[in-house]
């Protein structure tokens, strides 16, 4: 066999390789750099790897040449594993700049006097002598840097996979980091911790249902690649079994990761013992990547066995607005409450996705399916990192205040963060001027042209109970009245810059989102159609 050499699109591929240098330096720094030196060098290096790769992606996507008939634009990099298109590029986009704010708020020092919110050593027994002789010594661990910059670096290429192979690699890339992020807690050490361990537990089984479909999937088509899959399901190849069999393992893989019903016995657990910063972070970027993936997956691969697996779709969709909805209803702890939302909001997500597929399919005018998921996941992620870069700020003497009684009365000694907390709250329930809105409205819209009106009647009603919890915390910070010591209520902590502009850019993007939605709609358009 004559070896064939690779070739390997640079420029197109140079933002994946600015955040994987950039994680590779981070170890490297953590090998050799003094201790006390690490935080600064870590941040700095974060940081601008975010900022060039995010410089670099609107080049590429600027630079992309058009495909067939001009509705896709993109390259198939790598030796086909990796597909620089459009909707590749958005997503890259979004993940950048949510993963900038995910650096800000991991840099966050003030809000524990002086030291970040992540643990001194994760080894060390929590409660034990050497713990407090670590967090006396202001110690922390600043391998989060890196960590996250690997996470990232899955996250883009997950929905950017021309294959299931690096599909399944990037899989792991974006999980293992996150999977010890979580366990990194300062403080509440043992909650932290089992959360890390159940996210593990349940990541694995569900990466293992994930492989197997990619061997299913193999033996039905003979090829990875998603085109070829997609050519082998319209030839009609034989043993159909294997197909559906092969979709249904896959499936669990990815809605796992988005947290869909029946799979989201993981997130309330992991978002509650997780450090905030690293909750604020996941809950945007990991969603962000995984509906890239699952898009491309059913779009590309299976696009043309549509009726196959739509009606799981429209089943889990249902299952996951009313699961979501219903039990974040019954929740006393805020992120708690925030978990179970975005469970919902992962619902209303998978609506859009059984949607109109193809521009050509639909008037002038007509939203897209992948628009509407687009630009949903764009309003989303500036609501869900700004509410809970904003829990991270209320505290009391055992550090972040959770419970809902705590929040009593924020509003009165805290108009400004209880106010704009009420404005990502208001989004996420739906509520017109809000970006929220115009995203429920988007994916509402797709799901009813392509008839799944059943699913929308379902998304209605979830979203007329989540008003109730929503609302409830704005009741609760303004109109409640205080009982005994005000030292029983959670107070605001000062955050350092880094912090309030996070909260700021979330909180300007949910209101412009709202009112003016058309050039960002433009723009989710203007990306086209996947290229297969």
């Amino acid at each position: 066999m004559d070896f064939v050499k690779p070739d390997i699109q640079y420029f197109e591929l140079s933002p994946l390789f600015v955040v994987f240098g950039a994680a590779v330096i981070g170890v490297v720094v953590e090998a050799f750099l003094p201790r006390e030196r690490r935080h600064v060098v870590q941040t700095a290096i974060a940081g601008v790897a975010v900022v060039v790769a995010l410089v670099l992606t609107v080049l590429v996507g600027r630079d992309l040449a058009e495909v067939g008939d001009g509705s896709a634009r993109g390259i198939l990099g790598a030796m086909g594993s990796i597909v620089v298109d459009g909707p590749s590029v958005y997503l890259w986009g979004l993940i950048l700049v949510f993963s900038l704010a995910g650096v800000a708020l991991f840099a966050e020092r003030k809000v524990e006097a002086g030291v970040t919110v992540f643990a001194g050593s994760a080894a060390a027994l929590p409660g034990s002598d050497y713990e407090r002789e670590v967090s006396a010594k202001g110690m922390a661990h600043t391998e989060v840097y890196p960590l996250m910059m690997f996470a990232v670096g899955g996250m883009m290429l997950f929905p950017a996979s021309g294959d299931l192979l690096t599909m399944f690699v990037a899989l792991e890339v974006l999980s293992l980091p996150l999977y010890l992020l979580c366990g990194l807690a300062r403080r509440r050490r043992l909650l932290s911790q089992e959360a890390a361990l159940k996210y593990f537990l349940l990541g694995a089984f569900s990466s293992g249902f994930f492989l197997y479909g990619v061997a299913l999937v193999y033996g039905y088509a003979g090829s990875m690649s998603l085109g070829d899959i997609n050519d082998a399901v319209v030839n009609g190849s034989e043993n159909r079994t294997l197909l559906l069999l092969g979709i249904a393992m896959l499936s669990v893989g990815l809605l796992f990761k988005v947290g869909a019903a029946p799979f989201q016995a993981w997130t309330p657990d992991v978002y509650q013992g997780a450090p905030t910063a690293v909750t604020a972070f996941m809950s945007a970027a990991t969603k962000i990547a995984a509906f890239g993936a699952i898009l491309r997956l059913f779009y590309v691969g299976f696009g043309a066995n549509r009726w196959d697996w739509q009606p799981m779709m429209w089943i889990v969709a249902i299952l996951t607005m009313l699961v979501g909805a219903v039990l974040a209803v019954v929740q006393s702890d805020v992120k708690r409450m925030l978990a179970y939302s975005s469970v919902a909001h992962t619902g209303f997500l998978l609506t859009g996705v059984l949607g109109v597929q193809a521009s050509g399919d639909l008037a002038d005018g007509q939203v897209t399916s992948l628009q509407a998921v687009l630009f949903y996941l764009t309003s989303y992620g500036f609501a869900t990192v700004g509410s809970f870069a904003l829990v991270s700020l209320v505290r009391d003497a055992g550090g972040e205040a959770t419970a809902f009684d705590r929040w009593t009365g924020l509003g009165r000694r805290s108009p400004l963060v209880a106010g704009v907390f009420a404005l990502f709250l208001f989004s996420m329930a739906g509520i017109p001027l809000t970006a929220g809105f115009v995203g429920k409205w988007a994916v509402f819209t797709v799901a009813m042209s392509a008839g799944a009106w059943p699913v929308v009647l379902a998304a209605i009603a979830a979203s007329i109970i989540s008003i109730y919890f929503y609302v409830r915390y704005v009741l609760l910070m303004f109109f409640t009245e205080p009982e005994g010591d005000p030292d029983d209520y959670a107070s605001v902590t000062v955050p350092s810059l880094l912090t309030s502009v996070t909260i700021g850019v979330c909180a300007v993007a949910t209101v412009v989102l709202g009112i003016v939605p058309g050039p960002f709609l433009d723009l989710a358009a203007q990306v086209g159609d996947f290229i297969r």
